[in-house]
């Protein structure tokens, strides 16, 4: 099988992003449950909030330190460093004795988190071939949905059973993936443009070689291919290189164009509203009038089929360009998180539909499931977006500044829930309704096209300073070229038509829209 190694290499690699989708999903089965609420002493509104918002805040400190550990010790440490983090995370919240350690447990597992969800899309994009790239990077979005099925898996069962167990259990299994990932981060093969940008040459062709290695086949051109390509785009970047986050931001108007693409597309993913429903569908089904187990087991069917259509769009997320993926998915959550609003407007949040409207209690209960399959797009593409747009020297930095967007309003989601959810309840829907809408036109608007091209094809649609303002013309008419504000005239003489010679005529002149 072609790209087998660098398949299993990602795979491998994405037990950070299964980690991240079961912390993220764990958390709703926790809260609700008997036993939980009465160890921790009924918990308000607020605190659940801060339960649940603190992971986040770890996962923004993690998401923006990863830059400072990546880029001068390589992506394997930060896998390393990530999984040990999280085995001490999961340790503290299972033993907590109270609100404050278990806040802390969940600070340091968000911290973990925001480690491996920056570096992993990094490191997948850098292994990967520019034909199976979006497939491997992919992946992450599939690992963390069944990382979250797990989740759900795990506190449905868990809550058959009676005492602490039932939300202890769940919280401890979080150890499992991480200390899979510490032991076995060492035999996975270091990044071949880290090591080519940190000037060990050799190991970074040796780690080309072994990638890109096809039983039966010579691979020599490929591989003499990528170094190539690989080395050019580093020399480059070398010329341009960034030492300050300041410099990132505000140096060179490519890579500020970059930075605001990457961060707007992990807060499309935030502001779809997917969040609020991964972590609160059991109290919001039980506020549809569902028994907690009832509710559990929805959740759990819910996620699960949320990774069967991840399952099947990663199959073709090469076959199709990312905006033609992006724009129906954004419209369609906004048709229904509408839908779920105005069911709730008319039917009163529901206070009493479950015995007199049933019907109203399925179809909101419908437009959840239908929310999961426009979300797929939305949530496979935005991790091999962000990962695809920035060149090798400012990738890491630049993946650190759009996770951490994504984090920071996770944050202000998961803390604001709760206490919309308690004061407007279902209207508060109408708000990433909008948001998804606005998002579509963005995208539509403002978004290059990146799918089929490698890295430094996507480099070039930055960075080209040309661009023709004609089209191909006859032999006998001048073209005009743009070069950073300064027009070309450029003349084609025909007296030969295999070689024609040019004629180039620089003049400042103001150009008019037609």
């Amino acid at each position: 099988m072609p790209y087998l190694l660098v398949t299993l290499c990602c795979l491998f690699a994405s037990l950070g992003s299964f980690l991240f989708g079961y912390d993220s999903g764990v958390i709703s089965s926790v809260i609700d449950q008997d036993s939980f609420k009465q160890r921790f002493h009924n918990p308000s509104d607020a605190a659940t909030g801060g339960i649940v918002a603190s992971y986040n805040g770890g996962a923004i400190l993690g998401s923006v330190l990863v830059s400072y550990l990546s880029d001068p010790w390589g992506r394997r440490p930060v896998l390393f460093t990530g999984g040990l983090l999280a085995s001490f995370g999961a340790a503290l919240q299972a033993g907590a004795v109270n609100v404050a350690m278990l806040i802390a447990g969940r600070l340091v597992a968000g911290l973990a988190v925001g480690l491996m969800s920056a570096i992993i899309p990094v490191y997948c994009s850098e292994l990967s071939p520019p034909r199976i790239r979006g497939f491997l990077g992919s992946m992450q979005q599939w690992m963390i949905g069944l990382g979250v099925v797990v989740a759900q898996w795990v506190g449905y069962g868990c809550s058959l059973r009676t005492g602490n167990f039932t939300w202890s259990f769940p919280l401890a299994f979080q150890a499992v993936p991480a200390i899979i990932l510490s032991c076995g981060v060492w035999f996975l093969p270091e990044s071949p443009r880290w090591l080519i940008e940190k000037g060990d040459s050799t190991a970074g062709r040796a780690v080309l070689n072994r990638l890109h290695l096809v039983p039966g086949q010579t691979n020599a051109r490929l591989v003499d291919s990528e170094f190539t390509q690989i080395c050019d785009s580093i020399a480059e970047e070398r010329r341009l290189a960034v030492h300050s986050w300041r410099q990132l931001l505000f140096t060179q108007p490519s890579w500020r164009h970059r930075v605001l693409l990457a961060c707007g597309m992990q807060a499309f993913t935030q502001c779809s509203g997917t969040n609020v429903l991964q972590n609160y569908n059991p109290r919001l089904y039980q506020s549809l009038g569902l028994s907690q187990s009832t509710s559990l087991i929805i959740q759990g069917i819910w996620g699960a089929l949320a990774q069967f259509w991840n399952t099947v769009f990663i199959l073709f997320i090469d076959r199709i360009d990312r905006r033609k993926l992006l724009i129906p998915s954004l419209l369609g959550m906004g048709a229904t998180m509408c839908v779920e609003a105005i069911l709730g407007q008319v039917y009163g949040d529901f206070a009493s539909a479950s015995s007199s409207s049933p019907n109203a209690v399925r179809a909101a209960i419908a437009m959840f499931f239908v929310f999961s399959l426009f979300y797929t797009s939305l949530g496979l593409i935005s991790w091999i977006y962000q990962s695809e747009i920035f060149p090798t020297a400012i990738r890491a930095r630049g993946s650190s500044v759009a996770t951490a967007t994504n984090w920071s309003l996770n944050l202000i989601f998961a803390q604001c829930t709760p206490i919309a959810q308690s004061q407007i309840q279902f209207k508060y829907f109408y708000c990433f309704a909008a948001f998804n809408w606005v998002a579509a036109i963005i995208v539509w608007a403002m978004y290059p096209e990146t799918a089929g091209k490698s890295l430094e094809e996507i480099d070039n649609i930055f960075t080209q300073d040309i661009v023709k303002s004609a089209d191909d013309v006859d032999h006998h008419r001048p073209s005009l070229l743009r070069v950073k504000g300064k027009v070309t005239l450029m003349v084609m003489s025909t007296q030969d038509s295999s070689h024609p010679s040019e004629h180039r005529v620089e003049t400042n002149i103001a150009l008019t829209n037609q």
